[in-house]
């Protein structure tokens, strides 16, 4: 087997890339080049790879804590490794965490001091997750990004001659007992000098029409409005647009309905509105802002239109695609963006979370529905706990499952995984909870679909409902209100528990298009559709009578943006924020009950038969 060049299998790798010369067009050129080679060297050299990053982990953290608690004795080697030291989730991590963030700075979980902490969402529960960051891991994501251009020019090229027009946002910093900054990952990384001090004279693909002073805006308006507005004064040289969800990118463009009355005064008048009180982006926008009432006329006749169909490639005519994660979840906000967008191709480049960055999108144009993600062997050491019915549903592993944890080149194509990590910033063995399903592979990388969250279910008694399952009923059941031209916009549920037997709540959020009311019937057919949709152990359940009939509230419009905003105020991060399609922290509960304008329950239980698979409803 032929030797992975070495920098590719140290803790700092380093594409080595460079935008020093006059002639940016061969410098990208070759630039790009060194990018795909990165890419086809790793993936070529996967298993000797993360064997080496595996050793490499193991023995800078040799002597610490948890490492020697679980007996690997300075041991690097994988077999011993996988031999000894357990699998693990959050919970059992917390105590040493909460160690670290109540400032005792031994070498815990690493030999490197723990430079910071990265939140998780934290949007379906109370608490967020800490997870520990070293500075090292700086330069391993800075390596992820810069390999997405160089990928996406393979597709489509000239990107590096315009501008990429992407709503970011940062969170508010908390600091732990001991010290230590506890923020979402994309803060860290907006904050880090790795972003603030790119320039597009040395990386053109990083040319952005947000100064970064509105992007580490604290506020949230003002750092929207402002974002828009110098999108808006350079739309002609946008080529891309995106943001890190779906959801956010459709939040901007709700946010834009509302405002751009202010925005065209403020590029006719050559004026910010009195409302964008910071100093930093006020001057920032005024390098960006002159009176322009050509393209403030032209922006008010598009946005004055009936209809705002295509409104993305009517204000920025020139862009090529949508840049924002499409998958899981995401995915249905599909529609809404091709609506917007007049059907550009939706790409989502990256897989990443606070744990670890994973790897990218090969063929990023692609369909929604065939995304997959190729794990770059150098981010961390990977491996992949095999689900069977015996597993699925649960957090728990006995050892013999254990033991058949598979490394990233020993995965099956069609099987599906959950995503065991273990890190240079101290997780071992760490249950990330993604579920992923073998797509193909790159090399000897396997590329993988996002399937879902595993512990995003709801559940009454011995029934289980995934995030996937529950997308599709709602789908099924929401067709039963285009007859009256409505649809459904947002939803989120609820295992309610107060009732004996306890039951399902689907909170909806609809928007009606026609002029005639909806018949409490079509909601009572939306909760048989449902029902009917769901899996035959939930069927089963209502049979017996272990579990009650659905119920569907209906919420006041406006509602699923109070549910961010409270996220958003008790710590989430604006960059990670995600609709929650679970609930069960009280206080959003509380909102959405306080929310709701009406309600209706399934009248019927859907039918059961042991060793059937296809379902219909009682008469």
């Amino acid at each position: 087997m032929p030797q992975a060049p070495k920098h590719y299998l140290c803790s700092k790798p380093n594409v080595e890339l460079d935008y020093d010369d006059v002639s940016n067009t061969n410098i990208v050129r070759d630039n790009n080049k060194k990018a795909l080679k990165y890419i086809e060297d790793v993936t070529s050299n996967a298993d000797e790879i993360q064997e080496r990053v595996l050793a490499e982990i193991l023995s800078s953290s040799a002597r610490v804590e948890y490492l020697q608690r679980h007996g690997l004795d300075g041991h690097t080697d994988k077999n011993t490794f996988k031999k000894v030291m357990p699998v693990v989730t959050y919970e059992d991590l917390k105590p040493d965490i909460d160690r670290i963030a109540n400032g005792d700075t031994s070498p815990i979980l690493c030999s490197k001091p723990i430079s910071e902490f990265l939140t998780s969402s934290g949007t379906s529960g109370g608490e967020r997750k800490l997870m520990p960051a070293i500075e090292d891991e700086l330069e391993r994501r800075s390596l992820l990004y810069s390999l997405l251009m160089p990928v996406m020019d393979q597709f489509v090229p000239g990107l590096d001659k315009g501008k990429g027009m992407y709503f970011l946002f940062i969170k508010s910093e908390a600091k732990t007992p001991g010290g230590l900054l506890a923020r979402p990952v994309l803060t860290s990384y907006y904050k880090s000098s790795h972003f603030k001090n790119r320039t597009h004279e040395h990386d053109p693909y990083t040319n952005y029409t947000s100064p970064n002073e509105t992007i580490l805006c604290l506020d949230s308006y003002q750092s929207m409005y402002s974002q828009l507005l110098c999108g808006l004064c350079q739309n002609e040289e946008v080529l891309r647009v995106g943001a890190v969800f779906a959801s956010g990118f459709i939040r901007t463009i709700k946010f834009l309905e509302k405002h751009w009355v202010c925005l065209c005064n403020d590029i006719k008048t050559g004026t910010i509105d009195a409302e964008i009180t910071d100093p930093s982006v006020r001057e920032a926008v005024m390098k960006i802002l002159k009176p322009n009432p050509k393209l403030a006329d032209f922006i008010e006749t598009e946005c004055k239109k009936d209809s705002w169909k295509g409104i993305i490639t009517r204000l920025w005519p020139n862009t090529k695609y949508v840049d924002v994660i499409v998958t899981g979840t995401m995915s249905q906000y599909i529609p809404t963006l091709d609506y917007y967008s007049n059907g550009l191709p939706l790409v989502c480049t990256m897989y990443a979370s606070s744990e670890c960055y994973f790897g990218l999108n090969l063929n990023p144009l692609c369909e929604p529905s065939e995304v997959s993600y190729t794990l770059i062997p150098t981010m961390a050491y990977f491996e992949f706990l095999p689900l069977n019915k015996k597993n699925e549903h649960t957090n728990s592993i006995s050892h013999q499952e254990q033991e058949h944890l598979v490394d990233l080149v020993d995965v099956e194509l069609g099987q599906e995984y959950e995503l065991v990590v273990t890190t240079y910033a101290g997780l071992y063995r760490y249950k990330v909870g993604d579920i992923l399903r073998v797509a193909g592979f790159k090399n000897k990388a396997p590329q993988f679909n996002f399937v879902c969250r595993k512990n995003v279910v709801l559940s009454i008694d011995s029934d289980k409902t995934d995030e996937v399952e529950l997308q599709n009923a709602v789908k099924n059941g929401a067709i039963h209100l285009l007859q009256f031209g409505a649809s459904l916009i947002e939803y989120t549920s609820y295992a309610d528990t107060s009732t004996i037997p306890g039951h399902y709540v689907l909170y909806w959020e609809i928007i009606m298009n026609g002029q005639n009311p909806i018949p409490a019937s079509v909601f009572e057919e939306c909760c048989l559709s449902i029902e009917g949709s769901l899996n035959s152990v939930y069927r089963q359940g209502r049979v017996s009578e272990s579990i009650g009939p659905l119920e569907i509230k209906i919420v006041e419009s406006g509602t699923f943006d109070k549910l961010m905003d409270f996220a958003l105020s008790q710590g989430a991060s604006i960059n990670q924020y995600k609709t929650p399609r679970c609930v069960k922290y009280a206080p959003i509960v509380e909102i959405l009950n306080s929310k709701a304008i009406s309600n209706c329950f399934s009248p019927k239980c859907p039918q059961w038969v042991p060793g059937h698979k296809r379902w219909c409803t009682l008469d």
